[in-house]
């Protein structure tokens, strides 16, 4: 096991495992490497990463969609904290499958769960359960080319619908509304592009309960609307209303006053637009509308046919409360983008309520509400899914400093067999960090073998593209051979 997070040789070993190898616990090893400890040698780091997919990175591989090239970007970020000599990458190893709980507090001092959040939150309103209802997480992970989804998508409905107000709900709806030779110079695999390609989604509709200046999405995703060739946004004057709450917010909150800004001079724009006789009207239409919630689901031989929605009026204070007025909308689909939700993890207490493990700042509790020594928390699975990936890194210094703070308590490791002799014996095939690299350079060299491309748009150059089977991602990064204790 690599030893050292510092030329310093004479300070404490400390071992830590951190379950997730997404951005929280990437987040977490660059915080624990970065601790004042750390650099004055106090403490040396042995920290090894666990993920039950094939490759690192989590949420920003899997979650965000190919189009978001500056939050890609966030991976050249996590690419140099994995680079560190004191921190290892195991792929393919799943808590509770491959590994448990005490096998990973024998060998390690610590254990920071970084899980995250992947399946979406219920909606649970009458027709919810018919065919052509669709949770936004699992179309992303579609999109995305998650390793453990079903290939093929329904996409032969001209008109859907996506419930929610925040940045997955845009994803889900850009994604839906954009035409699918915009993506090709994305690292999207072929079988996701030829069928978005073969669409026949003519007209998405976005339903938020709330009004303009409550909208949860960042002005970053909302201009990232305009930028679809061939989509007309489509708005409706009556449902921009503002009341005091809406004023405070706006006069208060730049990010607030932007989104606003943007979508009332769009309502101009489609306003002139609608006058100019010799506009030519876009094959595509987004559809955004505020201030109406989701009631039931219309369907006839278990199929949607429907969504059923009450028009809302905002409360004074920035709620919004019913009218008693409803609307039907003839949609062939309904994507719920309300949110995401935690999974249980093996041995480990969880709150079903808000999906989360029990915690406090970190500290992850047990079944009478007592901290479980050594055991953590960050990200998603600690604190829920709200914040943007940037707010993880404030979460994960929380529980860093905590788990710092009890180091000098911890007993030491009872077993120091290193935890690859443990996957060898159990036959786990598992990935590793310069196996990562060499599907990276594999994924590089589909995109640059596929070369330039022609479109409608113009001819495109592909960059990349992404590998899909789990088998393959596995074939081209695991590791080379079985080393034992470096």
């Amino acid at each position: 096991m690599t030893e050292t997070a510092t030329d310093q040789p004479t300070g404490r070993l400390l071992r830590v495992a951190i379950v997730g190898a997404g951005p929280a616990g990437i987040y977490a090893a660059d915080l624990l490497g970065k601790s004042p400890q750390v650099a004055g040698g106090e403490v040396r780091l042995a920290v090894d990463l666990f993920d039950e997919l094939p490759t690192p990175f989590g949420l920003i591989r899997y979650g965000v969609s190919p189009d978001h090239p500056r939050i890609k970007g966030i991976i050249n970020a996590l690419h140099k904290v994995l680079e560190k000599d004191w921190i290892r990458f195991f792929g393919n190893v799943a808590l509770g499958r491959d590994l448990s709980l005490p096998d990973l507090k024998a060998r390690y001092d610590a254990v920071i769960v970084a899980t995250g959040a992947q399946k979406d939150a219920d909606l649970n309103i009458p027709g919810i359960e018919l065919e052509g209802s669709f949770g936004g997480a699992d179309f992303v992970s579609w999109y995305d080319a998650h390793p453990d989804v079903p290939r093929q998508w329904p996409l032969d409905a001209k008109e859907v619908a996506v419930l929610g107000n925040g940045n997955v709900a845009l994803d889900v709806a850009r994604i839906l509304s954009k035409h699918a030779d915009q993506l090709l110079s994305t690292e999207i695999p072929d079988h996701v592009y030829e069928q978005l390609n073969d669409s026949a989604v003519t007209d998405v509709h976005v339903f938020g309960r709330r009004g303009p200046a409550q909208v949860k999405f960042t002005p970053l995703e909302l201009r990232e609307l305009s930028h679809s060739q061939d989509v007309d946004i489509v708005l409706y004057p009556e449902d921009f209303e503002f009341d005091a709450g809406s004023d405070a917010e706006i006069k208060s909150n730049n990010q607030v006053k932007t989104m606003v800004s943007t979508l009332t001079n769009w309502l101009v724009e489609q306003d002139d637009r609608e006058e100019n006789p010799e506009h030519v009207p876009a094959s595509r239409r987004l559809h955004l509308h505020f201030l109406q919630s989701p009631i039931e689901l219309l369907g006839e031989d278990g199929m949607v046919t429907g969504l059923r929605v009450e028009r809302n009026e905002l409360d004074g204070s920035g709620g919004a409360r019913g009218t008693g007025e409803y609307v039907d909308y003839e949609v062939g689909g309904v994507y719920r983008a309300v949110g995401y939700f935690g999974s249980a993890l093996d041995g480990i207490e969880y709150d079903g309520a808000r999906g989360v493990v029990p915690n406090v700042e970190g500290r992850v509790l047990d079944a009478d509400g007592s901290p479980v020594p050594g055991l953590y928390a960050t990200g998603w699975i600690k604190r829920g899914p709200v914040g943007l990936i940037g707010h993880t890194k404030g979460d994960a210094q929380e529980t860093i400093t905590h788990l710092l703070a009890d180091a000098p308590a911890f007993p030491g490791v009872q077993v120091e067999e290193p935890i690859e002799t443990l996957l060898h014996e159990r036959g786990v095939t598992y990935t590793d960090w310069n196996g990562w690299l060499d599907l990276d350079e594999h994924e590089r060299a589909l995109g640059a073998a596929a070369g330039e491309v022609p479109t409608r748009f113009g001819p495109v150059t592909r960059q990349r593209v992404k590998v899909v089977e789990r088998e393959t991602m596995i074939e081209h990064s695991a590791a080379r051979e079985f080393a034992g204790n470096p």
